[in-house]
């Protein structure tokens, strides 16, 4: 799933890439996708682009007529650009293209989602608040006033572990299941640490591992081609994916908990004093 860092990169990729050109056509090719119906995708044709932007994980790209593009990738989707766009009306089927978008210039973009489980959105709203996923996000772990303060006092009301509150959108934006495990390394702590039980010193430990991490993977990311993220994400993760593999830390075996839609990887030595976690739902520390 694209997060945080990888829809910053697209942003900026777009910003790039879109900004100051005029939507030609707008071509549904998958119905499902359009999560509103007034106004009409077709009200952004003849429409210069004048931002884009991000909220979250989702894209928000804005034309002069006031109206707003919003989408969010979901687990599967992703964006891809063509500098030349196929000719004629794309043919609804099997495979992933599900929306194009093109341009007056000959060149636009195409949203694709991979799989069975369609979970890709777009919405076009007059305002982004409109849009209920982003209505409800929290503040932006990458905001100049998002601070330490800002961040324990996110935290001074929850009482769960760790791991799942850095993924609540509606508590921090733009973190999912990559970037916590990410983080949560970073910060040698456990996943199934209570959020109710951190010291001061761990979380200013979180916190800098959070920054730093979010920081690093968008530098890591920025100028590079929409195509090429995907690789750069994989390419640049320590514990994330890596089941089996030697911790780039300590050299121990990243181990994996599985749950019935996806699963974290962690460092026993780094982050749970060398105890590996039961591999089952709600699991505990073995003693």
């Amino acid at each position: 799933m694209p997060e945080l860092p990888e829809v910053e990169a697209l942003r900026g990729f777009l910003d790039e890439n879109l900004l100051g050109k005029e939507i030609a056509r707008m071509m549904p090719v998958a119905i499902s996708v359009l999560k509103t119906y007034d106004p009409p995708l077709t009200a952004l044709e003849g429409g210069e682009v004048t931002s884009v932007r991000r909220h979250g994980k989702f894209l928000d790209i804005g034309t002069a007529g006031g109206l707003h593009l919003v989408f969010h990738l979901a687990r599967a989707g992703w964006l891809q650009w063509k500098d030349v766009l196929p000719s004629g009306m794309p043919r609804p089927g099997k495979g992933p293209l599900a929306l194009r978008a093109a341009l007056t210039g000959g060149d636009g973009f195409d949203l694709t989602e991979a799989g069975t489980t369609k979970r890709l959105a777009v919405h076009l709203v007059h305002d982004p608040a409109e849009v209920p996923g982003v209505a409800r996000l929290g503040p932006d772990p990458l905001a100049d006033d998002f601070d330490r303060d800002a961040f324990a006092a996110l935290l001074a009301g929850e009482r769960r572990q760790i791991k799942g509150a850095l993924r609540d959108q509606s508590l921090i934006a733009g973190i999912g299941n990559a970037y916590s495990d990410e983080i949560l390394h970073a910060a040698r702590m456990s996943p199934y640490k209570l959020t109710s039980r951190l010291g001061e010193d761990e979380i200013t430990g979180l916190y800098e591992a959070m920054r730093t991490t979010l920081t690093d993977a968008v530098e890591r990311s920025r100028g590079l081609a929409a195509g090429r993220l995907k690789a750069e994400k994989k390419s640049g993760l320590r514990v994330h994916g890596r089941t089996g593999e030697p911790c780039p830390v300590c050299g121990d075996t990243v181990r994996e908990v599985s749950f019935h839609d996806s699963s974290l990887q962690y460092c026993p030595r780094c982050q749970t004093g060398g105890k590996p976690l039961a591999d089952r739902r709600l699991s505990r520390l073995l003693k």
